[in-house]
């Protein structure tokens, strides 16, 4: 997602004019360089979640070491890919979809034999590839914090549902995805009549969800079977939803890295780069920003204190493509002078980062209107642990595992009234009162999802974490 940034000093930053009320998701100038819609990839483990990502945008989203070496997805993937349809109505659908890398040229030539038409780009869309292990649940929640559509996976040669089909499904409808898209992967591996006996109970899994109403697709994501109907929907079924070019910019942060190479010369250093996706408002090459939390440190007294990072925006890229601004959607990579050690390894995930002096309050402890799952999900259920399913109410001085946007952090329940909450974070939030948030709590040695939360209220007053203040900002 985040291509290495290049050097260049303030003085040679070329502030680009944008007139961001002419400016649509659709726009050529946009989507001709940067995705603007973001699509979650979710589903059980080995269901080919990472498999049909590279099916669709030719890149391989599992990248690093223990990745590799495991062959499992466990940090968020990223992936860009462009979706286009042949401009000649003779040409039959779905074939007459296809979709490759970003970097592909606007209208490349029809591929189907005998037809000589172009191409027309209809979407330009960013992956977030989840992982599927119970024990990286809120890694997945994090990705759900920029979704604004979701692929549902579900092998065909498995029982439906999966614990982890069910805990994802969960997560989304939490976070009010009203688009989602079935697939039945795998299908390579059964017979026809197998694969039509699961569809059914495919469709009974989701009755009564947010997905009751989404298609199924039968694909094979490894022999890349039925992916031109994939993308079909995506292009047909999934709307650009309605994006704020005009309010001030605001991106959440799910990475943030350094890309130095070791020994690199003191001259040649790059500033970090943070990577997200923009919520609203569009980002200038130049512009001056802000990102909050920012740099946490605790004093002698044990009093903690949060100094937000400051910088100018020196790059914007869209995987390989260099942009000159940047709006809502899709997947960003921000190159910037922060000393890189900051940004290392994802330090900054779960911060937010925005035009200086615009960025919400940052909180230690909030009070939140409460909603909780009616039966525990993500774990297999049989007639000797029914009784264990069921949520149980929360109890004072409860840690639970809390995530909002895509800050993950523990909180400690303070007080329970009713259908609301205090809770005490472990690390402050940057949030804006009405945002919603995702508990998990510790089973049997694993985070589940408990419930959806929405935060009404927080202290505004100085004072200590203890008594759930909002940090002073040196």
């Amino acid at each position: 997602m985040l291509a290495q940034q290049e050097s260049c000093s303030e003085d040679e930053i070329q502030v680009p004019r944008v007139d961001v009320k002419n400016l649509s998701p659709l726009s050529p100038e946009v989507i001709c360089k940067q995705a603007t819609i973001n699509l979650g990839t979710i589903g059980h483990v080995a269901h080919g979640k990472s498999t049909v990502v590279k099916a669709i945008s030719g890149v391989t989203t599992v990248r690093f070491t223990n990745e590799l070496v495991k062959n499992i997805t466990i940090k968020l993937g990223y992936a860009n890919a462009k979706i286009y349809k042949c401009e000649n109505e003779a040409c039959p659908r779905p074939g007459c979809y296809r979709s490759y890398r970003s970097d592909k040229e606007n209208r490349p030539p029809c591929e189907r034999p005998g037809c000589r038409s172009r191409m027309k780009l209809v979407r330009h869309v960013s992956f977030v590839d989840c992982p599927g292990h119970d024990i990286l649940m809120a890694t997945m929640l994090n990705g759900a914090a920029v979704m604004d559509a979701a692929l549902l996976l579900i092998a065909g040669n498995e029982d439906c549902p999966q614990p982890q089909t069910s805990e994802h499904l969960a997560a989304v409808e939490i976070m009010k995805l009203e688009h989602i898209i079935i697939l039945q992967n795998k299908v390579d591996l059964i017979k026809e009549s197998q694969a039509v006996e699961q569809q059914k109970s495919i469709s009974a899994f989701v009755k009564g969800t947010i997905a009751e109403s989404s298609p199924i697709v039968p694909i094979s994501a490894q022999l890349k079977y039925n992916i031109d109907a994939v993308n079909e929907y995506i292009a047909t079924r999934i709307p650009i939803p309605i994006r704020d070019f005009t309010s001030a910019p605001r991106l959440i942060l799910i990475r943030s890295f350094d890309v130095n190479k070791p020994g690199a010369e003191v001259e040649a250093l790059k500033g970090g780069v943070a990577g997200g996706s923009i919520l609203t408002g569009v980002l200038n090459l130049g512009m001056d920003v802000e990102i909050r939390p920012g740099v946490v440190t605790k004093d002698s007294t044990g009093r903690t204190h949060c100094t937000p990072i400051r910088s100018h925006v020196f790059s914007l890229h869209a995987e390989n493509n260099s942009l000159d601004f940047a709006v809502p959607g899709g997947l960003i990579g921000v190159g910037t002078k922060i000393d890189p050690t900051l940004c290392r390894a994802d330090r900054l995930v779960g911060q937010v980062l925005g035009a200086a002096g615009t960025l919400p309050e940052i909180y230690t402890e909030l009070e939140l209107s409460l909603f909780l799952l009616r039966r525990l999900l993500g774990v297999k259920t049989d007639s000797s642990t029914k009784k264990q399913t069921k949520v149980g109410k929360l109890d004072k001085g409860e840690l639970l595992l809390v995530n909002i946007g895509s800050t993950s952090t523990g909180g400690r329940v303070l007080s329970v009234r009713g259908d609301l909450a205090k809770i005490q974070l472990t690390a402050p939030a940057c949030a804006d009162i009405g945002e919603k948030v995702a508990l998990s709590r510790r089973i049997e040695k694993h985070w589940r999802l408990i419930g959806e939360f929405q935060a009404s209220e927080a202290a505004k007053c100085w004072g200590t974490l203890q008594r759930g203040t909002v940090l002073e900002v040196d």
